[in-house]
């Protein structure tokens, strides 16, 4: 596994989104020169949202071929459809009702209203990864991995001290006692978060220093499971100056 973190820091939110906007569509770009077509899987939350809204109000927005682009989520909470809580909802309404994507490469967790029982919700999303996999895997080759860090250092829905951190048995993991709200939750696996070949963890606020501060430090993933989050090729956390607080000054990269 690499050990090649990053930590780039930017002023404040809006430039911190800019930044991030500006970086994934050159980086798509080159991974379509590459190859025929890129997995990106999304996050939710307030950051992520905004970096969605920053590629799409990018002048540049229009060079990245989107029909050959597939989209993921790492986790998703289980409510229905049209529900505001959702991070599918919140990607369509800041990106992806806006750019020529395929809807059959949009990839949604079920919601409450199609599937109602949470187990079968995500055998059904794990069919889905396994549908899109190289023959052979359970899951397809994830070019760009984004993801939030919640204040208790958890990502996706991969929360401290829960037993789901520790699942390896399975791609896709039901979440039934979320610490967060709402406690119902489909949650890719570990082991698939750290197979993405670059993740990319957006996050600002003072109340975010704590967590990257014990996760560059080697914190226990049962305690911090954003300690967990490492990418084949690399690890980038993009943060505004009150989430650096805490990480020590040779870690933060002058340029990527």
């Amino acid at each position: 596994m690499t050990t090649d973190r990053r930590v780039l820091v930017h002023p404040d939110k809006e430039s911190l989104a800019g930044s991030v906007a500006a970086r994934f569509i050159t980086k798509v770009i080159d991974i379509l020169d590459e190859f025929e077509e890129a997995h990106i899987v999304l996050t939710g939350g307030t950051m992520g949202a905004a970096v969605l809204a920053a590629i799409r109000a990018s002048s540049a927005s229009h060079t990245i071929d989107w029909s050959r682009l597939h989209f993921w989520w790492g986790d998703e909470r289980f409510v229905p459809k049209d529900d505001a809580d959702r991070n599918e909802l919140q990607a369509r309404e800041a990106l992806l009702d806006h750019v020529p994507v395929v809807e059959s490469q949009v990839h949604a967790f079920p919601a409450s209203d199609e599937i109602a029982d949470l187990d079968e919700a995500a055998r059904v999303y794990a069919a889905e990864l396994a549908a899109a996999a190289p023959e052979g895997a359970l899951y397809p080759r994830f070019d760009i991995m984004f993801l939030g860090v919640g204040p208790d250092g958890h990502i996706a829905s991969l929360f401290p001290g829960h037993d789901e951190i520790r699942i390896t048995d399975a791609t896709v993991v039901p979440v039934r006692n979320s610490p967060k709200p709402p406690p119902l939750r489909l949650s890719l696996t570990l082991p698939v978060i750290q197979s993405a070949d670059r993740i990319w963890m957006v996050l600002a606020g003072g109340d975010k220093a704590s967590a990257i501060g014990l996760a560059l430090a080697g914190a226990s993933i049962d305690e911090v499971p954003v300690a967990g989050a490492e990418g084949r090729k690399r690890t980038v956390f993009f943060v505004d100056r009150e989430a650096a607080a805490e990480v020590p000054e040779g870690l933060i990269a002058p340029s990527y």
